[in-house]
């Protein structure tokens, strides 16, 4: 093959997901390898590299072709020096230079980015961000995370660390978060969120065919509670309601910090559809300033599960980009 590809890596807890990709967001060959989550980074890294050289060879795509490395991690890490800090999930892969090893390992320059930064370049530039120079991305989850692509660039912050979006304060003093903190939006509006508040209540006695269509309370999951709404269960629908306006009030803050034409929406939550972008775009208008409200759309993402990789690979093509 005769063209341009950089590697987009996708670092995950459980696993890891690999991609060639050239300049117009096209994966030409890609993988998935399991992480290994107790491994040492450095035989992770290596298992990465024969892949990679594997597949290369399966896509008939030279050495020489691949022009650099872009790797999107979950973090904590330090995108300037290019090293992981304290992954809650990998631990050990504290203090680890990711960048110096996969660059000594494959020949290339390498660089490293936050994972859900890297999926709002990659929606920006070939996905529903397409067309817009002022665009937020929202993964709705698990967690809540996302990225802003403000005239054009990836906002990144003093440190690189910038647009912790599922952290920002709805409730004062309200639910602790994960990360230590209370009332984040991840800690109303995320799925993880979403369950738990279903089973708090279920568990409070409250009336519900929930317990019944997870198999038990503790098995009650955010999906738990949409087909409990679809299926008409009133705790149920008031749950996703209360949740949806969680949501909304966190959007328009975002849509009131950063002015965007765009918000773009993934993660599992938002494969709910319209159950959740009718009443998130009603939300908004209801809680961000009108002028902002009136530019700001709201859309689902468009890069599925392919977001990390081609997210990674975006970062790449950028930063060959500020080189050249």
């Amino acid at each position: 093959m005769n063209a341009d590809y950089v590697l987009g890596i996708d670092v995950g807890g459980t696993k890891i997901a690999l991609g060639l990709v050239d300049a117009s967001g096209r994966q030409v060959a890609g993988d998935r390898i399991p992480t290994h989550a107790e491994a040492p980074p450095a035989v992770t890294v290596q298992r990465m590299v024969d892949r990679v050289h594997a597949l290369m060879d399966e896509a008939g795509i030279s050495e020489d072709a691949v022009r650099a490395v872009g790797i999107a991690f979950a973090g904590p890490l330090d995108p300037v020096e290019g090293r992981i800090l304290t992954p809650p999930n990998l631990p050990t892969w504290h203090n680890f230079p990711v960048v110096d090893v996969v660059e000594a390992a494959l020949g290339k320059p390498a660089y490293l980015e936050n994972d859900a930064n890297a999926a709002a370049l990659g929606e920006a530039q070939y996905g529903a961000g397409v067309g817009v120079k002022n665009m937020v991305y929202l993964t709705v989850s698990t967690g809540i995370g996302g990225g802003a692509v403000l005239d054009g660039r990836l906002f990144r912050g003093e440190t690189g660390a910038a647009c912790e979006l599922g952290h920002i304060k709805i409730v004062y003093n309200g639910r602790e978060c994960g990360c230590g903190g209370r009332g984040c939006l991840e800690a109303y509006a995320s799925g993880t969120a979403l369950a738990k508040r279903a089973q708090e209540a279920v568990a409070a006695g409250e009336p519900s065919s929930l317990a019944e269509l997870a198999g038990g309370v503790q098995h009650i999951r955010a999906e738990t509670v949409v087909q409990a709404m679809d299926a008409g269960d009133e705790l149920a629908t008031r749950l996703w309601r209360e949740t949806m306006e969680y949501l909304s009030a966190g959007v328009g803050s975002l849509v009131n910090t950063f002015n965007p034409r765009r918000i773009v929406v993934g993660g599992g939550l938002s494969n709910a559809g319209e159950r959740l972008f009718g009443p998130l775009r009603e939300g908004m208008r209801r809680h961000a300033m009108a002028p902002l409200a009136e530019v700001a759309e709201i859309v689902p993402a468009k890069l599925g599960d392919a977001v990390g990789v081609i997210g990674a690979a975006a970062v790449a093509w950028e930063r060959l980009g500020e080189k050249s």
